[in-house]
């Protein structure tokens, strides 16, 4: 045989080994799981590392397993108190069983991504606004619930679903800003009169107390009058009280009464 022929030999065999080995050779990284399949049916899994399989004859298909985010755009949705809003949200994923991620669903993300939009639109509209705004945590929990068990026969883990934002009409919020500064003024109602009423029996005491004893109104007298001095102004009226001059009245009438 002459050298050429003898080395385009050589060059096809290396090609062919070097096609057999790339078909042969498959690399699994940490966070994948490699599935095989062989003549169409599934044969087992392949763990992380260099792994080998028959050319030609073996498939795999690699499967992520690291925790999966989903964004499910705005979904236009009816409360049960017939509020419009719109609501996006967010589901956080798993694969937990690679060989059912791979055979029971075409494409687990996008079968999740529907049912999640699906979900969100009917659960939501049987709640009302209130209970979407005030008990969120009860919400995502229930749309998980739902989810999860939607997706478990594909061996995903539905591990949390967050509303991340509630849209409402201008409208709406206007109403609910009316609503809230009334409440407030009502609160504010309540507090004062609340404040007047103890301030009432306080005052009734004070009053029982001082009649009494009429000298803690002389002091009580006293007090105000030092509370006036301390301000220091150029001018202080205060009244006088009539017990002191019915005592200078009484002393004159005496007096002339001599």
């Amino acid at each position: 045989m002459e050298p050429m022929t003898v080395l385009m030999i050589v060059v096809v065999i290396l090609f062919v080994l070097l096609i057999v080995i790339t078909s042969a050779v498959k690399i699994v990284q940490q966070y994948e799981l490699g599935v095989v399949l062989r003549f169409g049916r599934l044969v087992g899994t392949k763990k992380p590392g260099i792994r080998i399989i028959i050319p030609f004859i073996d498939r795999m298909r690699k499967i992520d397993t690291r925790v999966v985010t989903i964004d499910v755009p705005s979904q236009e949705v009816i409360t049960r108190d017939n509020v419009t809003a719109r609501v996006n949200a967010v589901v956080f994923l798993r694969v937990m069983d690679p060989e059912k991620a791979a055979v029971e669903v075409f494409d687990f993300r996008v079968a999740t991504y529907q049912m999640s939009q699906t979900t969100l639109r009917s659960v939501l509209g049987q709640h009302e606004l209130d209970e979407l705004l005030s008990q969120r945590e009860m919400v995502n929990e229930m749309l998980r619930g739902i989810i999860d068990d939607a997706t478990d026969p594909w061996g995903i883990k539905v591990t949390s679903v967050e509303i991340k934002d509630v849209e409402l009409p201008s409208g709406m919020q206007r109403a609910m800003a009316a609503q809230a500064e009334a409440e407030r003024d009502r609160r504010a109602k309540i507090i004062l009169a609340e404040g007047e009423l103890q301030a009432s029996v306080k005052l009734a005491q004070a009053g029982e107390i001082i009649a009494r004893e009429p000298t803690t109104l002389q002091l009580r007298y006293l007090q105000t009058l030092h509370m006036i001095a301390s301000e220091k102004t150029n001018t202080v009226i205060f009244p006088l009280p009539m017990d002191i001059l019915r005592a200078f009245m009484s002393d004159r009438a005496k007096r002339g009464e001599e």
